[in-house]
């Protein structure tokens, strides 16, 4: 169970290797979370940050998770909700294409799709009703500013993380009254490995404040973080922006 401040016992990542998840759950355990749970496809990288959490006191545990394969997501994630309750769900897992690529390969740019939309209702849906028959627990969903308006270079991105955004707002407002509680994350442009070598963006963060974020979103029992905060600002003048002037914008 979460404790006073809202901090979870028990947390589950979806997207085991990702930066962001991973510094969350660093920053979770220092706090008071002892169980962790890494999901991902397996692989060397997810070993190795399952070896890196443990030597923090935690109890790490690796399952085989695949995005892409939503038919699977009910039997697997399901088995994690069977080995006990999972105050905390992070929904963390996610890719950047290529915008210049994927907008001449359109399977690519619907593996994108996949991935970030259609992996992430699926699995976001598994997770809140296994959340709703606790009667309790967060479900985090790491979203962007990228999805709060259509930018040319990155508009399949975007677009996918638009409608994540917009799923799991309306799954907030279902879960509203359950015991569980949907907080949507929006980062802006995080120095990563999913970043590099890209041109950094104005006001650029880190993982690691992302995770402080998140931590303090649940404190506050946040339904909406933006990190840094002042793109909560930026973006709400950018929407209105008309559109002949925004494709002028170097964005």
């Amino acid at each position: 169970m979460k404790d006073a401040f809202g901090l979870p016992q028990s947390l589950l990542v979806l997207g085991g290797t990702s930066e962001i998840g991973l510094a969350t759950a660093r920053r979770l355990i220092t706090r008071r979370t002892r169980t962790v749970w890494l999901a991902g496809r397996p692989s060397p990288a997810l070993d190795e940050a399952a070896v890196r959490l443990r030597e923090t006191g935690a109890d790490v545990r690796t399952v085989a998770f695949d995005a892409l394969d939503s038919e699977s997501h009910e039997e697997v994630l399901g088995k994690v909700f069977t080995e006990g309750d999972i105050d905390m769900v992070l929904l963390a897992f996610g890719i950047l294409g290529d915008q210049a690529r994927d907008e001449g390969d359109p399977l690519a740019a619907v593996r994108v799709a996949q991935t970030n939309y259609t992996g992430a209702v699926s699995a976001g849906l598994v997770c809140a009703r296994a959340l709703q028959s606790q009667g309790h627990g967060s479900l985090v969903v790491l979203s962007s500013v990228a999805g709060e308006r259509a930018r040319r270079s990155n508009f399949i991105y975007g677009s996918s993380k638009a409608g994540l955004d917009a799923f799991a707002q309306g799954l907030g407002d279902a879960l509203h009254g359950t015991g569980v509680h949907v907080m949507v994350v929006r980062p802006g442009f995080v120095r990563s490995k999913m970043t590099a070598g890209l041109a950094e963006a104005p006001l650029a963060t880190t993982p690691d404040a992302v995770a402080s974020a998140i931590e303090l979103g649940l404190r506050r029992r946040s339904e909406t973080v933006w990190v840094p905060g002042a793109l909560r600002a930026v973006m709400a003048g950018l929407r209105h922006v008309p559109r002949p002037l925004f494709r002028r914008l170097p964005v």
